[in-house]
């Protein structure tokens, strides 16, 4: 299958597996280029450049096949060395890079001159015609379905796409919702050129997360999620469990503010109490809505085969019922 995202990146698959805390180290991310897809390394999870270099190294000794970086550009407490991983991604060679949170406009000349394609993420129509307007390549916009910040508008992949597809001139890759092949054709149909999965390569062998989470996403439903973040216009969709719950109901009362769950969100709980040493109630940890169509754990080249698999019959039923 060819898109304008297969034939841009050289992958044979229009699959992309986005940057997630916790979870983007280079197994995983060798593991889904192996497989035929696009993953990214998420850099702001590696104290510095030389650390972050230190894992494309690694990653490449893995896997010849393509895969990017992630760069979330977002404010933070403690400084985020992102100089320092614009120079380190150029050093190495790596010509894809993931951005989300704010444009990144102040890292696009770099990008530019050393002839690295940039992939923003967007949560609405207007920041995707504006990022376009900045100079990136290709736009991942985020439904209200997907794990993590679906953003504050609210609106379901199945409008946004298309109107996204309809505002820009730049490839578009779907995001939120996406799990299986039927994702992809509908996808496919709504005039996307590719799908980023998040919470189905989570539920993965080859990710470095316990297993219980894994299981957890697989016995999971489309209700089992909770909006974290709202009170605080930094909405977050994450995981259903007495934590998120309690911040929930907290930040339902207009006088509390982020003080009074700062403990609860910090995402050194989620990491290490839910993703390293599997305590399902143990902090706040992202998951999309896109659970409900995930039923196993297997590994990343069965998850890719099984989706083309699935897309390639829906196709071939479609065509046969067309010329009959």
């Amino acid at each position: 299958m060819k898109t304008r995202i297969t034939e841009m990146f050289g992958v044979e698959t229009p699959i992309v597996m986005g940057g997630m805390t916790g979870v983007g180290y280079g197994e995983l991310v060798a593991a889904v280029a192996n497989a035929g897809a696009l993953g990214f390394i998420t850099a702001h999870m590696f104290p510095s450049g030389e650390a972050l270099l230190a894992e494309i190294e690694k990653t490449k000794a893995l896997t010849s096949k393509p895969f990017g970086i992630n760069l979330t550009l977002l404010p933070s407490i403690n400084p985020i060395p992102y100089d320092d991983y614009r120079e380190a991604i150029i050093a190495s060679g790596i010509k894809i890079v993931e951005t989300a949170g704010r444009a990144p406009v102040d890292h696009l000349p770099r990008f530019k001159e050393a002839g690295v394609k940039v992939i923003h993420k967007c949560t609405s129509v207007r920041h995707s015609v504006s990022a376009v307007r900045h100079g990136v390549d290709v736009i991942s916009i985020d439904g209200f379905e997907c794990a993590g910040h679906p953003g504050e508008d609210d609106i379901g992949l199945v409008v946004l796409l298309p109107a996204t597809v309809d505002a820009v001139d730049v490839p578009v890759i779907a995001s939120g919702g996406m799990a299986d092949g039927r994702s992809l054709v509908a996808a496919l149909a709504l005039g996307a050129e590719g799908v980023n999965m998040g919470t189905r390569f989570c539920a993965t062998v080859e990710a470095q997360i316990h297993p219980a989470v894994k299981q957890q996403i697989v016995d999971f439903t489309e209700r089992d999620t909770v909006l974290v973040g709202r009170s605080l216009k930094n909405t977050a969709r994450v995981a259903r469990n007495a934590i998120s719950e309690q911040v929930a109901e907290i930040q339902r009362d207009p006088t509390k503010s982020f003080a009074d769950v700062k403990e609860l969100m910090a995402g050194v709980r989620g990491r290490n109490n839910v993703l390293r040493d599997g305590d399902l109630d143990g902090g706040i940890w992202t998951t999309g809505q896109s659970q409900a169509l995930i039923h196993d754990v297997p590994t990343c080249a069965e998850v890719v085969r099984n989706i083309m698999a699935q897309a390639d019959g829906i196709l071939a039923k479609r065509f046969v019922a067309i010329a009959n």
